[in-house]
Parts: C-alpha cells; structure tokens; sequence
C-alpha cells in the first residue's frame, strides 16, 4: 500500500516485507522510531525523554541481526540527504566494524546483504557499476 507523501514509509514498508522473505527465519529486523514528530513543547518533551532512555541522533531506519552479523540500513526517497547526525553515525558503525548501507530501492536493500554478506534465500541483483 503506498501513502501519499510518505516515500520513505513506503520504501520501508518494502524493505521489510522483502527481509523478511528474503532472510532466514532466524533473522532479526528491527525499526527504532527514535523521534517524536509531534511539535511544540510537548514534543519536545517526549523528545527529551527518549534522549534519556537512550535515543541516538542519526539512529537508522533498520538494524538488521542475522548469524552473527549486524547491518544498518538507512532509507532514503531517491532525492533524501543524510543529515549530518547520520553521516557521524554511519562513521562510528563503519569504524566498529559493522555493515551500514544507504537504501533508496530494493534492489539497493538486497544488495546492501550480499555485500555485507548476509546469507538469503534469493539471489542478489545484480549490481551496474557507476560512470
């Protein structure tokens, strides 16, 4: 079901849908909703609170915990920039050894297992390289 307005929602939808078919069964996919959209100073409080209980800035969309490996992924609509709070935490997780992808379509979510080398029941597609 695709939501007017919401194509990052859409795609993650997707994304999941299609990890969990594509992942064994053991896999784990999990969303952090790490931010209150809700404005003014009650939202801000809420917000505040999820700080303390250990909200990250910059957190991604999806971990992703299969086998033993552990993979971010941050989704964005085709024209979506990573907020600065985002690039720092895609350079603390590269730095600590664990797998972090950019996501804009599917195809980029599958490929982002195989080069993490996630194990799947289905074949990654095939990669076109960039001019």
């Amino acid at each position: 079901m695709s939501r007017r307005g919401t194509p990052e929602a859409d795609l993650q939808r997707a994304v999941v849908q299609a990890l969990r078919f594509a992942l064994p069964r053991t896999a784990i996919i999990h969303h952090c909703a790490n931010e209150v959209t809700e404005a003014g100073p009650r939202g801000a409080r809420r917000q505040a609170i999820l700080v303390g209980m250990g909200v990250h800035a910059g957190f991604a969309d999806l971990i992703v915990l299969c086998d033993g490996r552990v993979l971010f992924l941050e989704l964005k609509a085709p024209k979506g920039r990573l907020r600065p709070e985002q690039e720092a935490f895609r350079d603390a997780v590269l730095a600590q050894g664990f797998g972090w992808a950019l996501v804009r379509s599917l195809d980029d979510a599958l490929s982002a297992l195989a080069d993490n080398g996630l194990a799947t029941r289905i074949a990654a597609p095939a990669r076109t390289p960039a001019p």
